[in-house]
């Protein structure tokens, strides 16, 4: 195998049009890695694009998809060129007979992914890569994580926005004192008709992923959960949508702190939003601010000066690429290699052949997890702050 890329040439070569060396699958002594796609039609079908993007990746070849729904296998098996014996109903069956190089666990539903990717692991899978959510509470999480370690499977998230390569432009400005001493990290999620608890879980399972890497891991949570006003009770707990679990509430509120001192918040409010203003973050400095607007390009604008002092001058917004603040951006389709998931598949692809993690990895995948749970955590415990990690793994809602 040829050496290894660099950590920050890795970032960069993900999007250039002629990817590094070590992304070439001769190290297994085939021409390319397999990937085998679990799918369910009707329960989260096939993710956001989970399933077509290797068929954009020169590395992989798709040699199996697996549905237990009918119709729905025939159209996905026409629409990866498969032919018929490569279809399964049976994921289990699937990853028995394809032996699959990697396995993407592609349904939107939460709750069948700690399953799928606990058989994943165990099979002869180098590598996951898993929609998110990752999992429905942290008894799963520390499932798919003993399960990954065990059998040292690399997995990553389709958290696609931490593949972007400005997060460590945005880091570099944060330590050399760009925008000052950085005060808090402020998260709002869509807040569209998913307001509150469902925005966090669906949506604000990227910003949290991003918090997490601004902020460094949280050590305590306190939050609020209300309906319409009022604080959510037992009787308000119903089974929530996409699979995500017990679930109450359009209006949410939540600090958690964190190791490095950095506070983050995330609040969240039905049909408050704006498809504008909505889902992205906010590091906030005493010198300036920087902003991130989840999925778009530029990802990033920084606003210079105190944001405590009213100023007379002109402050604009200025964007943040990979080249640095108000440089024009120089990798070629960076919206679609971000945007497609083809930065995290191939950031899988060389952590597989380096034996290391991947940038967004089922320890990172805990982490959101603890945060998520944090907040049911502690508005069962009338808004208390409860440390992270948390000692009971189970779902803070689950016989409430």
């Amino acid at each position: 195998m040829n050496p290894p890329c660099s950590r920050r040439h890795l970032l960069s070569s993900a999007f250039a049009a002629s990817a590094c060396d070590a992304l070439s699958p001769f190290a297994f002594g085939q021409e390319k890695l397999s990937v085998a796609v679990i799918g369910h039609t009707g329960r989260g079908n096939f993710g956001h694009g989970l399933d077509t993007l290797w068929l954009q990746i020169p590395e992989t070849n798709i040699v199996a998809v697996s549905d237990p729904d009918e119709a729905g296998r025939e159209k996905a098996r026409k629409k990866l060129k498969l032919e018929k014996s490569a279809a399964f109903s049976d994921y289990q069956t699937m990853l028995k007979e394809a032996a699959p190089h990697i396995v993407a666990v592609a349904p939107r539903h939460v709750d069948q992914h700690a399953d799928m990717s606990v058989a994943a692991a165990h099979s002869s899978a180098k590598g996951i890569y898993i929609e998110k959510p990752f999992c429905r509470d942290l008894a799963e999480a520390d499932r798919i994580v003993t399960a990954c370690k065990e059998t040292n499977t690399k997995l990553a998230i389709a958290h696609r926005n931490r593949y972007h390569p400005v997060l460590p432009v945005i880091q570099n400005l944060i330590a050399d004192g760009t925008i000052g001493q950085l005060l808090e990290i402020r998260l709002r999620g869509k807040e569209d008709q998913r307001g509150g608890l469902l925005d966090l879980w669906v949506l604000g399972s990227h910003l949290l992923n991003l918090a997490h890497y601004f902020g460094g891991n949280p050590t305590a949570c306190s939050a609020s959960i209300y309906h319409d006003g009022q604080p959510v009770t037992a009787k308000d707990v119903v089974e929530g949508s996409e699979g995500v679990g017990p679930l109450a509430g359009n209006e949410v509120h939540a600090r958690w702190d964190t190791e490095n001192g950095t506070p983050i918040f995330f609040d969240s409010i039905q049909n408050a939003g704006s498809r504008e203003a909505g889902f992205g973050l906010q590091l906030i400095g005493t010198k300036g601010i920087i902003d991130l607007r989840a999925d778009r390009e530029p990802l990033a604008h920084i606003l210079l000066g105190n944001p405590q002092q009213p100023s007379s001058e002109d402050r604009k917004w200025v964007p943040i690429t990979s080249a640095g603040i108000g440089k024009p951006e120089s990798i070629k389709d960076i919206k679609q290699s971000v945007g497609g998931h083809l930065a995290a598949a191939k950031d899988l692809i060389a952590a597989i052949e380096e034996d290391r993690p991947t940038l967004c990895n089922e320890e990172d995948g805990r982490i959101v997890m603890e945060m998520t749970m944090g907040v049911f955590a502690s508005h069962r415990a009338q808004g208390k702050r409860v440390e992270i990690p948390l000692r009971e793994r189970e779902h803070p809602f689950l016989n409430w």
